[in-house]
């Protein structure tokens, strides 16, 4: 198997971000079982309109890293939750955390954790960096706003960002 890089991630979650996926939205079907096989306790009602975290798992698989659903160091919930990227990344030293206020030069293949943006809470949106432009970051997110769809976007880099992750190429949990 080929190792998995960042830049990888970024091209998979280009990718998946266009696909689109989608819960359940007007009236169609979601498409977001492949997102969600790897949280057992799940089903496609359960989730929507709630994976935007998973979406961002769901592409570090398809990229090739090596990481459980629910590593050791997640204390409050697994990788289906913001919260639980978070407290992995704090946790596992192989990987860095950046909060927004540090000098941190974020780059494809990073991830992003938002803070209200999405229901006006911390930790309430994740997504994954596909390059910096215009004094922004573009990102592949899932379950995007409230319309429940995958998609790129350019986002300010502003108070909304809470902090980006940094996955070593390579990296096996």
């Amino acid at each position: 198997m080929e190792n998995a890089t960042r830049k990888k991630l970024a091209a998979v979650a280009r990718e998946k971000a266009q696909k689109p996926f989608h819960g359940y939205i007007e009236g169609k079907e979601s498409n977001i079982a492949p997102i969600i096989k790897y949280f057992p306790k799940w089903n496609l009602r359960d989730a929507d309109k709630l994976w935007c975290a998973a979406f961002v798992y769901y592409c570090c698989v398809e990229a090739g890293f090596v990481i459980p659903y629910r590593p050791d160091e997640c204390v409050t919930c697994n990788l289906a939750g913001c919260v639980g990227w978070e407290e992995y990344a704090i946790g596992d030293r192989r990987i860095e955390y950046h909060k927004r206020d540090e000098k941190f030069l974020p780059e494809a293949g990073d991830i992003v954790l938002f803070d209200r943006v999405f229901i006006g809470q911390e930790h309430d949106h994740i997504g994954i960096i596909l390059g910096v432009k215009d004094g922004g970051i573009i990102t592949a997110e899932g379950n995007t706003f409230s319309d429940n769809i995958s998609r790129v976007l350019h986002r300010p880099i502003d108070d909304h960002i809470r902090a980006y992750i940094r996955i070593p190429d390579g990296y096996r949990y």
